[in-house]
C-alpha cells in the first residue's frame, strides 16, 4: 500500500483526519502528523491514536505558533470567507442615507419659514380642525378663498382686503392644509368637505349671509358652500375659476404626492427640492403676462408652497379639482342670487374661452367680466375692478333690501 502523499491524510494509512485531531489547530506536514495522531499497527501501516493520547505539540512549537497567532490566524480565515456588501446594498444604503438628510432639511426649511413668517391673524377650531383666518373691517361681510399656491395673506397681498376692509368686514380664510390651518389625515379633502368645514367655521364667528369671493381652487369651495345652503349666502364672486372637465398636464405630475404612504416619502424628501426649483416658472405663469408684483415678490413666503403639509394639500386639491366640477354648470343653474364671474384674458393656468366665457353662458342670469392684459392672478392685475364687482352684489341681490 502506498504513502499518502504529502499534505494528505488517508483513512487507508489507519490516520485520523487533521480536523479530527483536537491537538493540532494548523496544518501540519503530513510526517509529523503521522507521528503525532498514528501509531503503527500490524499489516496496515498505522492506526489513529485515541484523542487521549494524542501527544501535545512540543513546547518549542507552542512557542513558535502561539495562541493569538492560531486566533487571528482563523479569524483571517473567516473574514476571508465572509460575503463582501453587494454594489447594490451599497446603493441602497447611502439613497436612505440621502433621503433621510432631504427630510431633515427640508423639515429645517419648514420650521425657519414659519419662524420668519408667524401667523397674522387668529384661530377658530371646528371638528377638531383649527383654521387661521384674517379678519378686519366692519359692515357687510365679504369671505375670500384663496386658491392653490397660496395662503389667505395673498388677497392681503393684492391689496383687494384693505380696499374691502374700507366698508366691510372682511375674513380671508386659509383652506385646510395652506397657510397655518390643519388639514387632518384620513379624510378626502374635497370642495364640498372644505365648504362644509368652512360653513361651520363662519358660523362660529357669527358670519351672517356673506359674499363669498373664491379665487382659482377657491371657486369651487364658495360654489359648494352656495350649493348647500343657498339662503346663507348673499352672492358670489368668482375669479379665475375652473368650471368644465379637461385634461390638465398638472394632474399627473401632482398625483404622486397625494398617495398615502408614497405620497409621504415624496413630501418630505423630494418634492420640497423640485417644488422650490420649480416655484419662480410656477409664479411667472400665474402671473404672466404681467410681472409679478414688486409686493408679491418683497412678501410672499417662498418657503410655504413647499412645506410637506402644503405640498399634500396642494397634489390632493389637484387630484381631486377635475372631479369635483363634473356636473358643477347643471347644479349651479338652479342657483338664485347674483353669481359675477370674472377672468383675465391672458390667462395661461385657465383659458377664459373654455372656463369663464363657457360658465357663463350656462347660468343665466350671471355676469361676466373679462380683463384685458390680466393673466390668472386677476385680482393682483385689476384689483379695483375686483373690489367694484364684489360691492356691486348686495345691490343684485333678490333679498337686498334687508
Amino acid at each position: 500500500m502506498r504513502d499518502a502523499a504529502p499534505g494528505e491524510m488517508s483513512q487507508e494509512a489507519g490516520c485520523i483526519e487533521p480536523q479530527l485531531c483536537p491537538r493540532l489547530l494548523v496544518q501540519e506536514d503530513a510526517a509529523m502528523l503521522r507521528e503525532r495522531c498514528c501509531r503503527p499497527v500490524a499489516g496496515a501501516g498505522t492506526e489513529p491514536l485515541p484523542v487521549a493520547a494524542v501527544p501535545l505539540l512540543s513546547a518549542s512549537r507552542e512557542k513558535s505558533v502561539s495562541r493569538s497567532e492560531l486566533i487571528s490566524s482563523r479569524g483571517a480565515q473567516l473574514a476571508a470567507r465572509r460575503p463582501k456588501p453587494s454594489r447594490l446594498g451599497a446603493i441602497l444604503a447611502g439613497s436612505a442615507a440621502a433621503l433621510a438628510a432631504a427630510a431633515a432639511y427640508n423639515v429645517y426649511r419648514a420650521r425657519r419659514a414659519e419662524r420668519d413668517h408667524p401667523p397674522s391673524g387668529r384661530f377658530v377650531t371646528v371638528d377638531g380642525v383649527r383654521l387661521h383666518y384674517l379678519e378686519e373691517g366692519d359692515g357687510l361681510p365679504v369671505v375670500l378663498l384663496h386658491g392653490n399656491v397660496v395662503t389667505a395673506e395673498d388677497f392681503v397681498l393684492s391689496g383687494v382686503f384693505e380696499r374691502l376692509a374700507r366698508g366691510h368686514r372682511v375674513i380671508s380664510i386659509d383652506r385646510p392644509g395652506y397657510g397655518y390651518s390643519d388639514r387632518p389625515q384620513g379624510s378626502v379633502w374635497t370642495a364640498a368637505a372644505q365648504a362644509g368645514l368652512l360653513r361651520k367655521a363662519l358660523d362660529r364667528l357669527a358670519v351672517e349671509r356673506p359674499v363669498v369671493v373664491g379665487h382659482s381652487w377657491g371657486t369651487l369651495v364658495a360654489l359648494e358652500l352656495a350649493l348647500a345652503q343657498p339662503d346663507a349666502v348673499r352672492g358670489l364672486v368668482l375669479l379665475s375659476g375652473y368650471y368644465k372637465p379637461t385634461v390638465r398636464a398638472d394632474v399627473p405630475l401632482a398625483a404622486p404626492a397625494a398617495v398615502p404612504v408614497v405620497g409621504d416619502l415624496l413630501r418630505y424628501t423630494v418634492s420640497p427640492l423640485v417644488g422650490r426649483a420649480l416655484l419662480p416658472l410656477t409664479l411667472k405663469g400665474m402671473f404672466a403676462p404681467l410681472e409679478v408684483p414688486a409686493r408679491f415678490q418683497r412678501e410672499f413666503p417662498r418657503d410655504f408652497p413647499t412645506r410637506p403639509g402644503q405640498i399634500r394639500a396642494e397634489a390632493q386639491d389637484a387630484v381631486t379639482m377635475t372631479p369635483g366640477v363634473v356636473g358643477m354648470a347643471e347644479r349651479a343653474r338652479d342657483l338664485r342670487l347674483p353669481i359675477t364671474i370674472v377672468a383675465g384674458m391672458e390667462d395661461l393656468v385657465v383659458g377664459h374661452h373654455g372656463h369663464a366665457e363657457w360658465f357663463h353662458d350656462q347660468l343665466p342670469g350671471s355676469t361676466l367680466h373679462l380683463v384685458p392684459g390680466a393673466g390668472h392672478m386677476v385680482h393682483h392685475a385689476a384689483p379695483d375692478q375686483v373690489v367694484e364687482a364684489i360691492a356691486a352684489i348686495p345691490a343684485q341681490s333678490p333679498l337686498a333690501a334687508e
